[in-house]
C-alpha cells in the first residue's frame, strides 16, 4: 500500500504518520497490495480532523472524523474505512453470484487468498476424535448422554460413517452414505 499525507493548517508528524499505518496496516488483509492511500489532516481551533480516500479499481471509499485528539480521530477513520471495505467486499461478493460482470471486479479487487480466509473464518471450531464402531441405537445413546443433537459414528454392521440425529419430532434419523 501507498500512503499519501496532506497536511491543511497542521505539520503532518512523523508519530502521525506511524500512528495511522500502523492502524491501516491492519487492512492489508483486505486492501488490495497496490492500493493508494491518501490522508488528509487539518485543525480548526482545538478540533483535528481526519479524510481519506481509498481509490479501487471502479469505487472510491471517503470517510472523514473530527476530534478534538489527532489520534483519536486516526483510530475512528481506520474502523469506518474497515466497516466501508468490508460492506464493500460483501455487496461485490453478493452481486457477483447473481451478476457475473462483478465477477472481474470482484477477482480484480480483492486478493485470492481472502476467499479461503472467509471460509476459515466461517468454521470456529475443529474437532477430531476416533471413530468407535457401534450400532446405531447404541450411537443414539451416546448421542443423549453427550447431549449433543447428533453423533458421527462407524457403523459396525457396514463399517461406513453414519450420523444419528435428532427429529424435530422427538424421533431420531441415521444419516447412510450413497456411494
Amino acid at each position: 500500500m501507498k500512503y499519501s499525507f496532506i497536511g491543511k493548517g497542521i505539520q503532518v508528524t512523523e508519530n502521525m504518520k506511524d500512528r495511522f499505518t500502523a492502524k491501516m496496516g491492519r487492512l492489508e488483509r483486505i486492501l488490495p497490495e497496490n492500493a493508494d492511500i491518501h490522508a488528509t489532516f487539518g485543525q480548526v481551533k482545538n478540533n483535528y480532523t481526519v479524510e481519506v480516500v481509498v481509490p479501487l479499481q471502479k469505487r472510491t471509499l471517503r470517510a472523514a472524523v473530527s476530534s478534538v485528539d489527532v489520534f483519536t480521530a486516526i483510530d475512528e477513520i481506520v474502523d469506518k474505512i474497515d466497516i466501508q471495505m468490508v460492506k464493500y467486499k460483501d455487496r461485490l461478493k453478493k452481486k457477483s453470484r447473481k451478476d457475473h460482470s462483478f465477477l472481474h471486479e470482484y477477482e480484480t479487487t480483492f486478493k485470492e487468498e481472502d476467499v479461503s480466509d472467509e471460509v476459515r473464518s466461517a468454521i470456529k471450531k475443529i474437532k477430531r476424535f476416533a471413530l468407535k464402531p457401534m450400532d446405531p441405537e447404541e450411537a443414539v445413546m451416546e448421542m443423549d448422554l453427550l447431549g449433543h443433537d447428533f453423533f458421527m459414528f462407524r457403523n459396525s454392521n457396514t463399517d461406513e460413517i453414519n450420523v444419528v440425529y435428532s427429529r424435530k419430532d422427538g424421533e431420531y434419523g441415521l444419516i447412510e452414505p450413497e456411494l
